[in-house]
């Protein structure tokens, strides 16, 4: 379990005293023995992964990256900014070339499956600047929902956060992951987008990573993705 990021050994332990570590739905008892490859191990009712490869980055995917390991066009794509040693990762998700922000970088496919997967609608938040003068107005039709030419589609949350002139910003939180699909919804209701940044996947956040830089996933965060679809 510390080697699976549960802390130091003896935080593992306190888990275990604690009651909250079960091994194949028996609560778990110091000096268990498990064989990693073949039991369940849960804390707090979350499956732990104990693949000692396993890996979760986060990424700030800046504007001009394709979000693939690699391009048949040539254009710069991720193989750049990822390490060139350890257990390959591969991207959870897609983030259009012109966005920047937030990317989930993993070799968990459980867990990348599951935040994709329409079931658990996973929150993705974003800051769009556009044209234009954005109103509450405007923030209402996209939680209302607007029409694409691949469907409707509707923002879980919409909000202003900024109206100066002819710019602007709202702060759009997505469960949909379609193609482009944060740039349609604001075109259709005449507000194109100037910039748009991921800042959110789920619990994870940007935070202040800058363009191009990776970081490991904390384990807290790790455990908050995996909670965020669990069942």
């Amino acid at each position: 379990m510390a080697r699976a990021g549960y802390g130091s050994r003896r935080a593992s332990e306190e888990l275990i005293q604690q009651g909250r570590v079960t091994v194949d739905g028996s609560v778990a008892t110091l000096g268990d023995r498990v064989d990693p490859t073949a039991a369940k191990v849960e804390v707090d009712g979350v499956e732990v992964n104990l693949d000692p490869n396993v890996r979760y980055l986060a990424f700030h995917k800046p504007v001009g990256v394709v979000t693939t390991m690699r391009d048949p066009q040539g254009r710069p794509d991720l193989r750049a900014y990822l390490p060139s040693e350890g257990p390959r990762v591969f991207p959870v998700g897609r983030l259009d070339r012109e966005s920047e922000g937030l990317l989930l970088l993993m070799n968990d496919g459980e867990l990348a499956n599951r935040l994709l997967h329409p079931r658990y609608s996973v929150e993705k938040e974003y800051l769009a600047e556009v044209r234009g003068g954005p109103t509450a107005r405007h923030a209402a039709r996209l939680r209302a929902g607007v029409d694409l030419d691949d469907g409707p589609a509707a923002a879980r949350r919409a909000r202003v956060v900024d109206a100066r002139g002819d710019r602007g910003a709202l702060l759009v939180v997505m469960t949909e992951g379609r193609k482009r699909e944060v740039r349609r919804m604001l075109a259709a209701v005449d507000l194109p987008v100037v910039r748009l940044i991921r800042l959110r996947i789920g619990p994870v956040r940007l935070g202040r990573m800058a363009p191009g830089t990776l970081r490991e996933l904390t384990h807290d965060e790790v455990r908050a993705l995996a909670r965020a679809v669990d069942g």
